[in-house]
């Protein structure tokens, strides 16, 4: 393996849960294993954090959402209504792989019964010489701070396209801002937000650009030669 390339394998966790011969729920749940000829040590800590959480969320499908699958299950025999077969999808993708550091995330599909299903984003960044995740506010240093740096961004983007949006964003930017929901690309830093906090479940999870810049810092740079 060339060195310093970071390579990640697809495990899937998947299965079709049943109850009295009808299958109520089916899942498939993706998460990423990584190799690379550097990084070994703090690569086997990053390969067990998120088999760790693709056991626990499997764990959660199989315990509670199939109890809600089996429940809605019973009602809809008792009232004669159609059964809605539960579905849980679980993809990832990796955004940045440069020198030490790796950052990707990770969408959660769920289709629980009524119109549609909903899909909660989940992401990390990892410095892999220091082992541990990298946080926004180490990331961008601008004046007067870095949560009121982006939150201007955010509302600057908006204002192209503010019909997709609802009306009081300006609000919810800053009511519904996390700072553990970014990820990095070549190109810069994605804020998003989740389905429902600032716009519509059509407008889906909203993502805006932080362009690197002499103070929104490409995480790259902060790797050490080795």
């Amino acid at each position: 393996m060339e060195a310093g390339i970071i390579k990640a394998d697809k495990i899937v966790l998947q299965d079709e849960l049943e109850y009295e011969g009808q299958t109520l729920l089916s899942y498939r749940i993706e998460y990423p294993e990584f190799r690379a000829s550097r990084y070994q040590m703090c690569l086997a800590v990053v390969n067990k954090f998120y088999r760790n959480m693709a056991l626990e969320y499997e764990k959660r499908v199989r315990e509670e959402l199939f109890g809600l699958a089996v429940e809605q299950y019973r009602e809809a025999q008792e009232q004669g209504y159609p059964v809605r077969v539960f579905e849980v999808i679980q993809e990832f993708k990796v955004t940045y792989a440069r020198s030490c550091v790796l950052s990707l995330y990770m969408d959660r599909y769920e289709y629980t019964g009524g119109a549609h299903g909903s899909t909660v984003r989940l992401s990390q960044t990892w410095n892999l010489q220091k082992c541990g995740q990298v946080r926004l506010r180490e990331l961008v240093q601008c004046p007067p701070g870095f949560r009121d740096y982006i939150l201007r961004i955010v509302e600057a983007q908006i204002a192209k396209n503010p019909d997709i949006y609802f009306d009081n964003y300006r609000e919810l930017i800053r009511e519904t801002f996390n700072e553990n929901s970014f990820y990095c690309t070549p190109r810069g830093i994605v804020l998003y937000y989740q389905q429902y906090d600032i716009a519509p479940y059509a407008s889906g999870i909203r993502e805006f650009l932080i362009p690197y810049s002499n103070c929104v810092i490409d995480p790259a740079s902060r790797c050490f030669a080795v």
